[in-house]
């Protein structure tokens, strides 16, 4: 077949079918204009209304944008020729393909589902879980979008969200501060008691209720355990919680509060204090004093 018989064939075809073409190229054009608008125009407007949870609005943009580009492809299809059953029965077999070889990408639709619904967390909150923590930045049909407080981007899929554990730490309002103090056995526990009860009270973002309090949470090796609970709201929490970390060591130390250091205490037996101070070293010394309580020799 020579040159001029193809362009013949394809001059002859486009001459009986421009109309169809046309329409095929204008639906394509408008098809996909209208994927890219209204998703963005639909955003702003849960955006603005307060009768949509922020959390559902990117969801539905993704939906309305891939319901747009779905009719879009029928009606360029059905253009060129193809009859909508003909489509619609490409599209079931294409989708029972895809979903057998997207099994994880449709987990993670499910579990977006899910998320959405059930709303263990919301956009705007931080949220710990399978070793990933950040502020919620958008809930999608794939994958949740966060940020870490140090500012990193996080792209997680939402099977991971789902099957994990999830600890929220914006869902309540208040929070609890817990802060422990070591403090050497000689000082005074009710000094210190009242110096961290007395921070507590000044604290304009410590709750009256439930009341602060402090106690011996244990007994260390060189020091007494003392905490102090109190109540914040959660905005304030981590903020509140450094500060008074901060203060109530400078304002114990100034009290006169003892705060020691790791010690260990060695008390030699069985030798003189003579032999103890020409002793040639702690180690010997140790060793002498095990081998004359031990008999055995090795």
């Amino acid at each position: 077949m020579d040159v001029q018989a193809i362009v013949d064939i394809i001059t002859e075809w486009s001459t009986g079918h421009a109309y169809s073409v046309f329409l095929g190229l204008m639906a394509l054009t408008i098809g996909w204009w209208l994927s890219k608008i209204l998703p963005s125009r639909l955003r702003k407007m849960l955006h603005n209304s307060s009768a949509v949870d922020e959390t559902i609005g990117p969801v539905l943009c993704q939906l309305v944008r891939y319901s747009i580009l779905i009719v879009t492809a029928i009606i360029v299809l059905s253009q060129f020729g193809v009859a909508t059953t003909s489509i619609l029965a490409v599209l079931g077999a294409a989708g029972l393909a895809i979903a057998l070889a997207l099994q994880g990408t449709l987990s993670n639709i499910a579990a977006g589902v899910m998320l959405i619904w059930l709303r263990p967390f919301s956009t705007g909150e931080y949220i710990e879980g399978n070793s990933i923590s950040g502020t919620v930045d958008e809930i999608g049909l794939f994958a949740t979008k966060l940020h870490t407080a140090a500012g990193l981007y996080l792209f997680v899929p939402n099977s991971e969200l789902w099957n994990t554990s999830i600890i929220n730490y914006s869902r309540r309002t208040e929070r609890r501060i817990d802060l422990q103090f070591s403090i050497s056995y000689e000082s005074d526990i009710a000094l210190a008691r009242k110096v961290l009860l007395t921070l507590a009270s000044r604290d304009g973002r410590v709750l009256a209720q439930p009341i602060p309090t402090v106690h011996v949470s244990s007994l260390g090796d060189s020091a007494v355990i003392i905490e102090l609970r109190c109540w914040t709201p959660t905005s304030v929490n981590w903020d509140t919680k450094n500060e008074m970390r901060e203060t109530a060591t400078v304002v114990l130390q100034k009290v006169g509060v003892e705060i020691p250091y790791n010690k260990l205490d060695v008390n030699l037996t069985g030798t003189t204090p003579a032999q103890a101070t020409t002793s040639a070293s702690p180690m010997q010394s140790t060793t002498q004093q095990m081998d004359n309580k031990n008999p055995l020799k090795f």
